[in-house]
């Protein structure tokens, strides 16, 4: 059984094919062709301890698009690893859902789903990944400049878990990525050589950095995420004095290419880590970029669930 738990293991020519569909539904969509028999007959569950805007719409929409269903479970209803031992939650959905899309805290709980599950289980989110955006964020950047070998991102901020997959997605497209961070606050060292090591193969490079300027220096996408996330409450005022000078604003887009785009994967805190000038301006594919969380997790699921695919990115 395939998972999808991060983009450490996916493979250029796999991610290619799942670009590829996410490209054709989202023409098809675009004519009006929204719908499909792809997931007749199937359900896939959302089993959320975090709270989600786009994660949960987008995967609701695309399962019913596709012929199939969707359930929502809240923490309340589940109580995961409290109420009930994670290995007999996936045992008991397993038996329900053909698949279900976890977006929890800890990554260990994700991985031992997959554990036990005899379905897909998806990762929608942990602290540690957050595959399903990498690989919007690579397709997006890929739809507008029509290729992403030899383009050069710069990630200014946290190294986060969205840090994480985009590096990940990223050197597999052939991105050179520039990860600026302050001091502390860099993304796992064990992530960053696994990204260098797949990067030997498709011809990205990945740089980590201090200063905001040199990384953004006539790169072709800026992008930056919030700089406390969900759980880091009460580090929120030390990190906004510390990431300050890590703000997209226009005075660090300037440095960038002239025709470079900015993508945020979204919430944003307006006025932190990104200005109202640049997220709403016109170099801004910031709502473009939420779209295609849809179309590239339609993709998913018809590559992992569909009659006629078999249960693999290469089918």
């Amino acid at each position: 059984m395939w998972h999808l738990l991060t983009l450490d293991d996916i493979t250029p020519a796999e991610l290619d094919r799942l670009y590829a569909q996410a490209l054709t539904l989202k023409r098809a969509r675009a004519t009006g062709v929204a719908a499909t028999s792809a997931l007749a007959g199937k359900t896939v569950a959302l089993l959320f301890e975090k709270p989600s805007l786009r994660t949960r719409v987008s995967f609701e929409v695309a399962a019913r698009e596709l012929g199939g269903a969707s359930l929502y479970l809240s923490p309340q209803e589940v109580g995961l690893g409290a109420r009930e031992a994670i290995g007999d939650v996936a045992r008991v959905l397993s038996t329900y859902v053909h698949a279900v899309v976890v977006r929890t805290f800890h990554h260990a709980r994700v991985e031992e789903l997959a554990r036990h599950a005899s379905i897909p289980v998806i990762n929608g989110l942990t602290d540690a990944h957050h595959p399903c955006q990498g690989l919007t964020d690579v397709f997006t950047v890929g739809e507008h400049f029509g290729a992403t070998g030899g383009r050069t991102l710069a990630y200014l901020g946290d190294g986060n878990n969205v840090a994480h997959s985009l590096l990940q997605a990223a050197v597999g497209a052939g991105l050179h990525i520039r990860i600026a961070t302050p001091a502390g606050y860099e993304p796992d060292p064990a992530v960053v050589a696994a990204a260098r090591c797949a990067a030997r193969d498709t011809g990205a490079s990945v740089s980590l950095l201090r200063n905001p300027i040199e990384a953004a220096a006539g790169a072709d996408v800026l992008y930056t995420d919030v700089w406390t996330s969900m759980g880091q409450e009460d580090e929120a005022a030390q990190r906004r004095a510390t990431f300050a000078p890590y703000q997209v604003n226009a005075a660090l887009l300037a440095h960038a290419a002239s025709h470079a785009i900015v993508l945020h994967p979204l919430p944003a805190h307006r006025g932190e880590e990104i200005t109202d000038d640049v997220l709403d301006g016109p170099q801004s594919l910031v709502f473009v970029q939420a779209e295609n969380r849809l179309h590239v997790q339609k993709a998913i699921l018809r590559t992992l669930l569909a009659a006629d695919a078999r249960v693999s990115l290469s089918a």
